[in-house]
């Protein structure tokens, strides 16, 4: 029987929770076809990052970075290689089980603050949305995202609209709605582009 990746990467590292491997890429491909053409964004990625760690990836447009995030955050699937997070191997999930997973334990930053917000309801309306999510309902739905639109700076903006606030607010509030599930993976595509 294979060993699994988490094993023999745990074989390397110390025995700190630090040093665990919380994201697992084995020789990651992903080719994207449109018509006759194809178009390599990934090839042959091995990627290991520990619990906590914080990363950013750097590189041209166009060089895989927003790919590795949507296979990450089980939004696409490679097509040829391995991945685990969490200790989840995301390509034996099912489609019910990536959807289960993108909503217990990713939070997604867009470049486009309004790609994860809804026009027609306020700050905290959107902030709330995810939020049961997490467990909290009722009076803790509601609290949890006051905290949050304090964290991001926007308490005194959560009843206002996309429309009624700049693109850095919008952006703000973006993150705040990442973060309302409490992600394990928190994953931003140039979050900080309008803020």
């Amino acid at each position: 029987m294979a060993q699994e990746p988490f094993d023999s990467a745990q074989d390397k590292t110390s025995d700190s929770a630090q040093s665990k491997p919380f994201i697992i890429c084995d020789n990651l491909v992903k080719i994207y076809q449109v018509a006759d053409l194809e178009s390599v964004a990934l090839q042959g990625l091995d990627l290991v990052v520990t619990a906590g760690e914080l990363m950013g990836l750097v590189g041209p447009s166009g060089s895989g970075k927003t790919t590795l995030m949507n296979i990450l955050g089980g939004i696409d699937r490679p097509s040829a290689g391995r991945v685990w997070v969490d200790g989840q191997d995301l390509l034996k999930m099912s489609d019910a089980a990536l959807n289960r997973y993108r909503r217990s334990k990713v939070g997604f930053v867009w470049q486009q603050g309004s790609r994860n917000l809804i026009s027609y309801l306020t700050a905290l309306e959107n902030v709330q949305l995810p939020i049961p999510l997490a467990g909290y309902n009722g009076p803790d739905k509601h609290q949890r995202a006051e905290q949050l639109l304090e964290v991001v700076g926007l308490a005194e903006r959560r009843h206002h609209y996309l429309a009624q606030m700049s693109g850095g607010e919008q952006q703000r509030v973006g993150i705040a709605v990442a973060l309302a599930n409490n992600p394990v993976l928190l994953l931003a595509d140039e979050p900080t582009g309008e803020v």
